[in-house]
């Protein structure tokens, strides 16, 4: 007696699935792909390779006698901003050491030390502790800087001066609320091409109050040791 043609199919299901799932049992091979394998008339697809990345997410190396960073200014004021340089967290929400304001680590310039980290609220802290932090720095400094939330109305005229000799072209004009990332050094003789500023503006800003965040990345040269 013949099958009826839904019982076949049935029945050829069956025996597809008890095959599958023995073979993958023997053979230890994921039996969609086994199957895969078997319909296409043995070719697989080639899979697709995923982009390489490097330190501090980079899509390229960097060449020798370079940093690679990578900064990170926070999202309104929900997520806090990061700092990366030669692969290591330097300041984040996950280190909790971020806050309100702008966000600034400092490195020595020769040998990529962290020297110090710390934050300014720039909505209701008091600016001369940012000024205590920035007068004293050493030649060849690098700060790297990350806003959250408000990074400017607290900033009076000698700290933007401050920032502009380090290298800074937008901390003349930063305002309330815009999102920057900066990194310059002391010392610095020409206008530092790592710079990023987002104004705020109802117009076009992602979030409401605040401008989207900003992500700049690059490679720092390493700065030749001073001669005594």
């Amino acid at each position: 007696m013949r099958l009826a043609g839904p019982l076949r199919v049935v029945v050829v299901v069956f025996l597809v699935g008890i095959t599958w799932l023995l073979t993958s049992s023997v053979l230890g091979r994921d039996g969609g792909s086994i199957l895969r394998h078997f319909f296409s008339g043995g070719e697989e697809p080639t899979p697709e390779p995923k982009p390489r990345k490097y330190k501090c997410g980079l899509s390229a190396p960097c060449p020798e006698k370079h940093m690679a960073f990578r900064v990170v200014s926070g999202a309104a004021n929900v997520i806090g901003p990061k700092i990366c340089l030669e692969d290591k967290i330097l300041m984040s929400s996950v280190r909790n050491n971020v806050g309100r304001g702008l966000n600034i680590a400092l490195v020595n310039g020769v040998t990529g030390e962290l020297l110090e980290v710390k934050s300014f609220d720039m909505w209701a802290g008091d600016v001369s502790e940012l000024l205590k932090f920035l007068r004293p720095l050493h030649e060849g400094t690098l700060v790297f800087v990350a806003s959250f939330d408000d990074p400017s109305t607290k900033l009076n005229d000698e700290a933007r001066h401050l920032f502009e000799e380090l290298g800074s072209v937008a901390a003349k004009e930063l305002a309330f609320r815009d999102s920057w990332v900066f990194v310059g050094a002391k010392g610095i003789e020409n206008k530092s091409p790592f710079e990023q500023r987002m104004k705020n503006s109802k117009s076009s800003n992602k979030y409401e109050g605040w401008p989207e965040s900003l992500e700049m990345d690059g490679c720092i040269p390493v700065r030749a040791p001073l001669e005594n």
